[in-house]
């Protein structure tokens, strides 16, 4: 069974997205996480899978839509959450985070097929990764790759060729970081509720300075 996996934070206003602070307030950098949330597990929730999970930081809200298995991340760092994450799931596996809201069924589907490929792997414009799908979840493949570093993506995919993995590459997409990542994310989809949500919250902004 192919398990569509989303890692996320619950969108509690000072424990997400503190790099949009300022310029926004850490409240309307919550909001904006909500809709990137939103809009990320609308599109997992369109895409054909298996299980459609949730591997959640926190405690679901109203943002959750229906068919969802919701799971708690473990403890531990980033490269240990992601390795349990694939741990749970007892066929292949295509997890995503909640930091891309642009991502689309188009970008997901290819990625749940392992026929050509063992392994998939989606790059980030900021030298991460926005994906990664293993036909056969390998937690080992994840467990000390350095997180959060201009080289993240890099030693990622280096794992997974050195294990002589087939590895497909995805488009590469930007995440939601900065003021100015947000700004641009926003116009590469400016009908999903991320955009609604900046387009709202940039002119509240604007109009308090």
């Amino acid at each position: 069974m192919t398990s569509l996996l989303v890692i996320a934070k619950a969108p509690v206003p000072g424990r997400v997205k503190t790099r949009l602070t300022p310029p926004f307030s850490p409240g309307q950098a919550a909001a904006l996480a909500e809709a990137a949330l939103a809009d990320t597990l609308a599109a997992v929730a369109a895409t054909p899978a298996g299980r459609h999970v949730l591997v959640l930081e926190g405690a679901p809200g109203r943002w959750l839509p229906p068919g969802f298995e919701v799971v708690p991340q473990s403890g531990g760092s980033l490269d240990e959450r992601l390795a349990a994450a694939f741990a749970g799931c007892t066929g292949s596996a295509l997890l995503i985070g909640m930091d891309t809201p642009q991502v689309t069924p188009a970008h997901l589907a290819p990625a749940l097929e392992f026929d050509a490929y063992d392994a998939w792997f989606g790059p980030a414009a900021d030298g991460g990764f926005w994906a990664l799908g293993l036909a056969a979840p390998d937690p080992a493949l994840l467990l000390g790759v350095p997180m959060s570093a201009p080289d993240t993506g890099a030693v990622q995919y280096e794992r997974l060729r050195a294990a002589g993995l087939r590895t497909g590459l995805l488009p590469r997409l930007r995440d939601v970081d900065t003021a100015a990542d947000a700004a641009e994310v926003a116009a590469l989809a400016p009908t999903g509720r991320f955009a609604t949500c900046h387009r709202r919250l940039s002119a509240d902004t604007a109009v308090t300075r």
